[in-house]
């Protein structure tokens, strides 16, 4: 018993059939082995015989597999950002205020230049052109939005929409290496007398409280982030033990419609750490904790009507600290980095690296210390060099020479 005709191989069609639907219309018909083994008639029209056969084989190499899926080569750029978007939070894997900031690129700089793309319209080319234009604008944008549209357009990938990633064979992105710069201790007396002059000063309203002084104060003592600093909680500070210590385990985020609040997380995994304080922020602490009311989120840093501050808040308060002090180039991250920077010169940076939360010393090695403008005294490690007896070296001094 013989086994039959072969299949049809996926995405290809059989012989193409064109009758004629009335005067000036013809209509070219064909059944093509979709790429889901289904085989399905296609049909296309055209004034002539030849315009409805042209069409139909136009139809048929562009020819995306029918499916439940809403991603096809027909789906808009537009349409397919509103997708992922919708996939991101649905999923929960990704931050909303991280999610947000996808949004805020893709609505003000991807839609309004390819919006109303086709992927199949969306080649390596285009993107690439795009992107080559954004660097007049900035190169934090273009680099944002080569991010933002690579992970979108790997959705149309995995959906079949696209073959390639087009983003993925575009230009790599030049990025300007900025020096990491932190505090000396002259900086440091420059920025608490800023902090002191801004306290005392007379403006209408409450009267400045000492929180920026003491936020500072335990960024320097701990390394923590902004944000994990402000989620502090009483119940994160332990000074009942031989060595006064808190724990950060959190961070304040603050979303359109949801408010400021605090997550009980903060970056990532390796940001959740114990560290021991110093004198100076124990007094810190110790003075807060018999000044301050109660209050019911169990803050250190809470706001005058006891809720979380918002971290744009206190960044807009220091750059108002800072003015016509030349700290300009300081900003809370600055702070974070000095810790570094001081941990890996009197210690390591693997120390350094633990202290700030890092995953790798290698983020903090690269990106928190500041390289000395000196390198380090080791002449007398380098005189081991010098093997030679000093007696058999020549006289270059031009002294007692004949």
């Amino acid at each position: 018993m013989g086994r039959g005709r072969p299949p049809t191989a996926l995405g290809t069609w059989g012989t193409i059939r064109t009758t004629q639907v009335r005067e000036g219309a013809y209509r070219a018909r064909t059944r093509i082995r979709d790429k889901d083994g289904v085989t399905r008639e296609v049909t296309a029209t055209g004034t002539t015989k030849a315009a409805a056969e042209r069409a139909l084989r136009e139809k048929l190499v562009d020819r995306a597999t029918p499916s439940q899926q809403a991603i096809t080569a027909d789906t808009t750029v537009a349409e397919l950002a509103s997708l992922w978007l919708e996939y991101l939070r649905d999923e929960g894997r990704i931050e909303a205020t991280t999610v947000n900031e996808y949004e805020r690129v893709l609505t003000k700089v991807v839609i309004p230049e390819l919006g109303g793309l086709r992927l199949r319209e969306v080649t390596t080319s285009r993107l690439d052109l795009f992107l080559v234009r954004l660097r007049a604008t900035s190169t934090s944008r273009q680099r944002k939005t080569k991010v933002v549209m690579g992970a979108m357009l790997g959705m149309a990938v995995r959906h079949d929409a696209l073959a390639v990633n087009p983003v993925q064979q575009t230009s790599r992105i030049h990025r300007e290496k900025s020096e990491t710069r932190s505090l000396t201790l002259e900086d440091l007396s420059t920025v608490r007398a800023a902090l002191r002059a801004w306290t005392a000063k007379q403006r209408p309203g409450p009267k400045a409280s000492c929180d920026m002084a003491d936020i500072i104060d335990l960024m320097l003592a701990t390394g923590g982030r902004i944000g994990e600093v402000l989620a502090l909680r009483w119940t994160d500070v332990e000074f009942d033990v031989t060595r006064p210590r808190l724990t950060i385990n959190g961070t304040i985020k603050t979303e359109p419609g949801k408010g400021t609040y605090r997550k009980p997380s903060p970056k990532s995994d390796a940001s959740v750490r114990t560290v021991v304080l110093p004198d100076f922020a124990i007094a810190v602490l110790r003075r807060r904790q018999a000044a301050q009311p109660e209050n019911r989120i169990d803050a250190v840093f809470p706001t005058r009507n006891g809720t979380w501050q918002q971290v744009n808040n206190v960044e807009r308060r220091w750059r108002q600290i800072r003015t016509d002090t030349g700290l300009d180039w300081v900003t809370p991250h600055t702070f974070r980095k000095t810790v570094a920077t001081l941990i890996s010169e009197r210690v390591d940076a693997e120390t350094a690296s633990q202290q700030l939360g890092h995953s790798s010393p290698v983020i903090t090695r690269e990106f928190y210390i500041s390289r000395p403008a000196i390198a380090p005294d080791v002449a007398h490690v380098l005189e081991e060099l010098a093997e030679a007896d000093p007696g058999d070296r020549p006289n270059t001094s031009g002294i007692g020479g004949e």
